[in-house]
């Protein structure tokens, strides 16, 4: 069969570009050895939030009595609490290829491989070939959880992220390696379900990529709800012959031995690179990465990379972006490049995290001379009606022309307010420019307003 695109992979990437080529009037193929969907809808994105909304509904029936509702003992079935979870993801994955059929894209399953002559080799699950041409490819295969070479996983004891969400009981304990969002999302998770959890963070903060600030206040609400928290320090060893893990952990004071049930890897993702064909074509690759121009062609013609594969973010909504950027750019059309420095980072345990551009610190070492503005939710009525008070806003803005840095949230719904500082920075919209938008009351998202006048010593309600 001949093809205008085919895609290798089906994630947030990859189905988002086969729509996007085939809206185009680009005759295209996904070429997918797994579900439709990928990681992010099936393994991923979708069902670790169904576990997080169980929780968090677990946590609302504890704290009933705090509303004036008067409810008897809780108690969870965990077994149905991942069924839910699963079926969630599986309606998903059911979603996108009824999208498939819709857009009329043509999917192949099997494993994709580059051939030279613009051609994909497609093994099926039987072990036969078939040969596949097409004037453009797109990679978009994605990523796995990272193996440290002294913690292998074996799936049971020593476990990654797929086998977090489907363990066949709930463990009295858990070591988490790793306080990224996927580590701080099972931390919270499982502490809010009762199993004893402590996190091994090799920074000196949780949640490293973030303003120091809003670290900090996650780290105090989860010591707050039992979570142990060991910053400065590594697993160096997990012993699996008894009943359970014998955890060695490096810490500034010297060796320490922890005991689980479970150690969960959280330590970050490796890219699926092996057995594309790359060698065999000459696509460049750096470090894990392919090598890509700002419209995602490689250095050979017709070829090219998306996703957790490139360098940038390893996101869903990053892919998606970079995806349909790449197929416009295949149509003829001229798409603006990826500004990597407004893309939102969300982090969904409890409470939630979510931030956008600089941070304070990274703000100074660019050179700014900045004006940061902060509002904490104990002071907004909205949040004090809801029995959410703690997290904050936190917002910077260049002191000389008051251009829109950065902004830092902690939370009850902020991974769903982050949009509003994503747009502004897209319009070039100033800190003045957002005091004067009239936000409405009482919500949570006025706290954004609340913390622009701030930084320009105009807030009202502190």
């Amino acid at each position: 069969m001949q093809y205008d695109v085919i895609v290798i992979g089906s994630g947030p990437g990859g189905y988002v570009a086969a729509i996007r080529a085939s809206q185009l009037g680009l005759k295209t193929a996904v070429v997918e050895k797994a579900e439709l969907g990928g990681v992010c809808l099936n393994w991923g994105c979708i069902p670790t939030k169904a576990l997080l909304k169980s929780a968090q509904v677990f946590e609302y029936i504890k704290h009933a009595k705090d509303y004036g509702i008067e409810v008897g003992s809780a108690s969870h079935d965990f077994g149905a609490v991942v069924k839910r979870s699963r079926d969630v993801a599986n309606g998903m994955s059911k979603g996108i290829a009824f999208l498939m059929k819709k857009n009329k894209i043509d999917v192949i399953a099997g494993y994709g491989k580059l051939l030279s002559g613009s051609k994909v080799e497609v093994t099926d699950a039987a072990g036969a070939k078939a040969t596949h041409d097409a004037k453009h490819i797109i990679l978009a295969t994605g990523a796995r959880s990272r193996e440290l070479p002294n913690i292998k996983l074996d799936g049971k004891k020593v476990i990654g992220y797929r086998e977090a969400m489907v363990l066949p009981e709930q463990p009295k304990s858990i070591v988490v390696m790793g306080s990224g969002a996927i580590g701080c999302e099972f931390a919270y998770f499982y502490n809010a379900m009762g199993t004893k959890v402590t996190i091994v963070e090799f920074m000196p903060n949780i949640l490293p990529v973030e303003d120091e600030e809003v670290s900090k206040e996650v780290a105090k609400s989860f010591k707050k709800s039992g979570i142990d928290i060991m910053t400065n320090a590594s697993v160096e060893a997990v012993d699996t012959s008894g009943t359970g893990c014998k955890v060695k952990v490096k810490t500034a004071e010297g060796m320490k031995e922890l005991q689980a049930d479970i150690v969960l890897s959280a330590v970050g993702i490796q890219t699926n690179l092996e057995n594309l064909g790359l060698e065999t074509v000459g696509v460049k690759t750096d470090k894990g990465k392919v090598v890509v121009d700002d419209f995602y062609a490689t250095n050979i013609k017709g070829v090219y990379a998306i996703g957790d594969i490139v360098k940038g973010p390893a996101l869903a909504h990053v892919s998606s972006a970079e995806g349909i950027i790449c197929v416009e750019k295949i149509a003829g059309h001229h798409p603006e490049p990826l500004n990597y420095n407004n893309i939102p980072g969300c982090t969904y345990c409890s409470p939630e995290v979510a931030s956008v551009g600089y941070t304070e610190k990274a703000a100074k070492e660019a050179g700014y001379e900045i004006k940061v503005g902060k509002f904490p939710f104990s002071a907004s009525g909205k949040a004090s009606a809801g029995g959410v008070k703690e997290g904050f806003i936190k917002l910077i803005f260049d002191a000389k022309y008051g251009e829109f840095l950065g902004a830092h949230m902690v939370g009850a719904n902020v991974t769903e307010m982050i949009a509003e500082v994503v747009v502004a920075r897209k319009l070039e919209t100033t800190g003045m420019e957002i005091i004067k938008s009239v936000h409405p009351h009482p919500t949570m998202s006025e706290a954004i307003m609340e913390a622009a006048a701030q930084a320009y010593g105009e807030c009202i309600h502190l």
